[in-house]
């Protein structure tokens, strides 16, 4: 099977974990100089917004220029989650999290929790039904929007907060919603998947 450029992006994106990780692991690592650390963590922060750039575009490439496939609609939400399941547990660790910018473990419970409560659901469905069903809701891409702004504004909180002296409560703000759009987003896929699961045990053929 060939793959089209949205795809290709998005792998390219999954495989850009391996250096952000490798890099966040280093901003307060020890051995190394205070400006060594700086720059692991200017690295790590360059490095993401490059794939949440490319989500932006391979978004694009699928949607306008007709390259919509269902390996990368698997792929895609995929990736999203890979990367902020990988952001979130490295932001709150003492080895990779960012210095006097905690991100609160109630809030990295209720995000990954939501994937993993969604990964449960979709094999649920696939079992129940043996039909694969991937849609995203709108409210599902503010939470991706929202999480995505929370971890940058996280890396980048040691520049800001010298600049802005009220970043510390704008990246709260920007943590307890992306908590809250996930909860939200949550209970809308639960909504789906069961009207999806009704729907598919009523057409003929389905009914004991």
């Amino acid at each position: 099977m060939k793959l089209n450029w949205a795809s290709r992006i998005t792998i390219i994106r999954v495989l850009l974990i391996i250096p952000f990780v490798s890099c966040m692991l280093k901003i307060n690592d020890t051995t190394l100089t205070e400006p060594m650390r700086d720059v692991m963590r200017y690295i790590s922060t360059v490095i993401f917004f490059v794939m949440a750039g490319s989500d932006v575009l391979d978004g694009y490439l699928a949607r306008r220029k007709g390259q919509a496939t269902r390996l990368g609609s698997f792929l895609d939400p995929m990736a999203d989650k890979l990367l902020m399941t990988c952001a979130c547990l490295l932001l709150i660790s003492e080895r990779a999290g960012v210095v006097g910018f905690p991100l609160p473990p109630t809030v990295v419970v209720l995000i990954i929790g939501k994937d993993l409560f969604l990964l449960l659901g979709f094999l649920v469905v696939y079992f129940m039904t043996s039909q694969v069903r991937i849609i995203p809701v709108s409210i599902g891409k503010v939470a991706t929007a929202l999480q995505l702004s929370m971890v940058a504004g996280i890396l980048l909180a040691p520049e800001f907060s010298g600049i802005l002296p009220g970043w510390i409560w704008f990246l709260r703000v920007l943590w307890w919603s992306a908590a809250g759009t996930a909860i939200l987003a949550t209970l809308i896929y639960i909504r789906h998947g069961s009207r999806y699961i009704e729907e598919a045990e009523q057409k003929p053929g389905n009914n004991q």
